[in-house]
C-alpha cells in the first residue's frame, strides 16, 4: 500500500514511516521541514518539501504519488502559539488540513487517518475520559483539531471514503523537538543533559497521560490498515496512567543522573509562570482502540523515559 504521510520527516510522522516501512508498505513523505529533518526519514523514502497551505503543491504531490492512503500527522503543534495567534493556527490546522482531505478525495485516496488529540478535545479530567466524553477545548489548538474531526467526519460522509481520528495523549520519545514550546519530555532532556535547569511551568502540578511514539506509530498503521466496521471511527491512543509535571521531571533528572557522564551535574528544576491554555488534568481511557483496533500500549513511562533519555544523549543537541 503507498502511503502519503504529511509530516512524515517529523517526531511521530517519522517512526509511521518507520513502522510502514517495517511492515512492506511503500510510504512517501511531505514535510515543509519546520519542525521535522530529514535525517529523521529513512534512507529509499520518497520526500517532498511541501508546505500544507500551498494549495498548488499539494495538488502536485497527490497527482505525482496518487497515494492508497493518506496518514495526516502535519500541524501547528504547540497550545501556546495558537492562543498568542489563532489565525496562524487555523491557517495550518484548518485550511492546510482541508488541502490535503480535498486532494485525498480527488485523487481516489481509499482511507484517511487524521492525528487529532485527547489531550486537548475532552478539557480538564480526573479519570480517563472516553471517547463520548463531551468535547470541551479550551484553546484554539484544541478547537481546531476538534474541526479536523468534524471536517474528516463531513469527508467520508460525503465522498464514501473511509476516515480514522486517532486522539493522541501526550506524545513523546527519540525524535521529538526539543527547541519549540510543545514537547516537555524532549525539553527537559536536552535541558538537563546540558547540565541545565529545566523550568516547570506554574506548581507543576498538571497531570498529563505520557504515551511513547514508537507505540503511536504502530497505531497508525494498525488505523491505516485494519478493517473498520464502518467508515468514521475516533479512537484514544494513551495510556490512563496520570503523571505530574513534577513527578516527570524527577524521572528524567533520576536518568540523566544515572548515565555515567561525571560531567553532567544536574541542577533541581525551577519553576515559571503558568502556561496559557493549559488543562490542570488530562488523560484518555483507549479501551476502544484495543477493542477495534488491537491496539494497545506497550512501552510504560519507565521503559519510554530511559530509551528517550539515551536517545538525547547519543544525538548531537543541534538535532
Amino acid at each position: 500500500m503507498r502511503v502519503l504521510v504529511t509530516g512524515g520527516a517529523g517526531f511521530i510522522g517519522s517512526h509511521i514511516v518507520d513502522q510502514l516501512v517495517a511492515d512492506g508498505h511503500e510510504p512517501v513523505v511531505l514535510d515543509d521541514l519546520s519542525s521535522g529533518s530529514r535525517e529523521n526519514i529513512a534512507a529509499g523514502v520518497a520526500f517532498h518539501q511541501v508546505d500544507i497551505r500551498d494549495a498548488g503543491n499539494v495538488r502536485r504531490v497527490f497527482d505525482e504519488v496518487r497515494p492508497d492512503a493518506v496518514c495526516h500527522q502535519a500541524a501547528q503543534l504547540s497550545v501556546s502559539r495558537s492562543v498568542r495567534e489563532p489565525s496562524f493556527d487555523a491557517t495550518v490546522n484548518v485550511l492546510g488540513l482541508l488541502n490535503v482531505f480535498e486532494n485525498a478525495v480527488r485523487v481516489g485516496v481509499r482511507r484517511i487517518v487524521f492525528a487529532s488529540s485527547g489531550g486537548v478535545l475532552y478539557g480538564d479530567v480526573d479519570s480517563p475520559a472516553p471517547e463520548d466524553h463531551p468535547a470541551a477545548p479550551i484553546s484554539p489548538y484544541g478547537v481546531t483539531k476538534l474541526a479536523g474531526e468534524g471536517y474528516l467526519r463531513f469527508f467520508t460522509r460525503e465522498f464514501g471514503i473511509e476516515g480514522v481520528a486517532l486522539r493522541y495523549s501526550n506524545v513523546y520519545g527519540p525524535r521529538q523537538n526539543p527547541h519549540g514550546e510543545a514537547g516537555v519530555v524532549a525539553i527537559f532532556c536536552r535541558k538537563m543533559l546540558a547540565g541545565e535547569a529545566a523550568t516547570v511551568n506554574g506548581d507543576g502540578r498538571y497531570v498529563r497521560d505520557y504515551v511513547y511514539g514508537p507505540d503511536v506509530a504502530r497505531a497508525n498503521v494498525l488505523a491505516l490498515t485494519r478493517p473498520l466496521g464502518e467508515n468514521f471511527g475516533a479512537f484514544n491512543i494513551g495510556t490512563g496512567t496520570p503523571t505530574d509535571v513534577n513527578q516527570l521531571a524527577g524521572e528524567i533528572r533520576r536518568l540523566v543522573g544515572a548515565t555515567g557522564d561525571s560531567s553532567i551535574e544536574v541542577p533541581e528544576p525551577v519553576h515559571g509562570p503558568d502556561r496559557p491554555g493549559d488543562l490542570r488534568s488530562n488523560l484518555v481511557d483507549a479501551s476502544a482502540a484495543d477493542a477495534a483496533l488491537g491496539w494497545r500500549p506497550s512501552v510504560d513511562l519507565a521503559e519510554g523515559l530511559a530509551h528517550t533519555v539515551a536517545w538525547f544523549a547519543a544525538t548531537p543537541a543541534q538535532a
